[in-house]
């Protein structure tokens, strides 16, 4: 792809996840979704700031703001590593491998590659579950008017979080029994996923309170 992915429009960003082109794919969609979240989380602070509702939670909702801003930030780049390093998975596959030789610069290439391309969208796992804490914290401060906008932006972390797990997880098989980001990746992940379920009632629950 000849432009960032930060460059690309709405539309265009879709339409390339549209072709048969593996770059970008789920892992750069997932990490997209979070920095969604993210941003809708800054947005409500900004509805809230100022505000009566604003009232004794002017430190948590600054604290808020400017964690929002920043993992916005962050997963916009991780989708970027995302493409960029299934990317370097697609050619290190494509390389010669005719040699004993060529063969072995392959078998290196593809296991960095491998580990690179389960190293990111493990990143994005923690930057989309800070997020979810985010929104969490937002959903029973925030301006009521604006506290669905914190459930979509949970949903999105969610849906980050759940997202860049399948792309940890389909690449572990392929990394070797004695590498430590095999065991290492495969723990944290359903750590996360454990507590994720809980985390998702909880948000909901104090979202719909506030609906009412």
């Amino acid at each position: 792809m000849e432009k960032r992915l930060s460059e690309l429009t709405v539309r265009t960003f879709v339409e390339h996840l549209a072709t048969s082109d593996p770059v970008p794919g789920g892992g750069s969609a997932a990490a997209m979704a979070g920095a969604m979240g993210a941003a809708l989380v800054h947005m409500v602070v900004e509805l809230t700031m100022g505000r009566p509702a604003a009232d004794g939670n002017e430190d948590a909702l600054t604290r808020t703001r400017s964690a929002a801003v920043a993992w916005q930030s962050e997963l916009i780049n991780l989708a970027e590593l995302d493409a960029n390093a299934y990317d370097a998975v697609v050619r290190a596959r494509k390389l010669p491998r005719e040699t004993e030789r060529q063969r072995d610069v392959r078998s290196v290439q593809i296991a960095a590659s491998l580990r690179e391309a389960t190293r990111i969208p493990l990143a994005t796992a923690r930057a989309a579950s800070e997020v979810l804490d985010l929104a969490e914290g937002l959903a029973p401060i925030g301006n009521r008017n604006a506290v669905s906008d914190v459930g979509v932006a949970a949903l999105l972390a969610v849906a980050a979080l759940r997202g860049a797990a399948l792309n940890v997880q389909i690449n572990l098989p392929y990394i070797s029994d004695d590498e430590p980001l095999r065991a290492g990746a495969e723990e944290e992940i359903e750590r996360m996923l454990s507590t994720l379920d809980d985390r998702e009632r909880a948000i909901r629950r104090a979202v719909d309170e506030r609906l009412r």
